[in-house]
């Protein structure tokens, strides 16, 4: 019978078998430990070590975007502030 996971469970049990294998555990043991199959471990561990990559790569565009208005909003307060100073001087 063939069990339908969510990507939530799919993510603990790729991690528990990675921990499992950090321990000095074969990938067929820790798969056999959880009840899932050697396949569809590495089918697993493709899909979800595929999107960690999605994310980082999706962070890094975040931050460099972050950065990007950063700058932009402290010209923008530079070019406020001379903007003020010319005013007060009452030409």
């Amino acid at each position: 019978m063939q069990k339908r996971r969510s990507v939530e469970q799919i993510r603990k049990l790729v991690r528990e078998v990675d921990r499992d294998r950090a321990k000095g555990l074969t990938v067929g043991l820790a798969c056999r430990k959880l009840g899932i199959g050697e396949n569809t471990y590495y089918r697993w561990r493709a899909r979800v070590h595929g999107e960690r990559g999605d994310d980082a790569r999706q962070v890094r565009e975040l931050e460099a975007e972050v950065k990007r208005l950063k700058h932009l909003v402290a010209d923008l307060a530079l070019d406020k502030q001379m903007l003020q100073e010319v005013v007060q001087k009452k030409w």
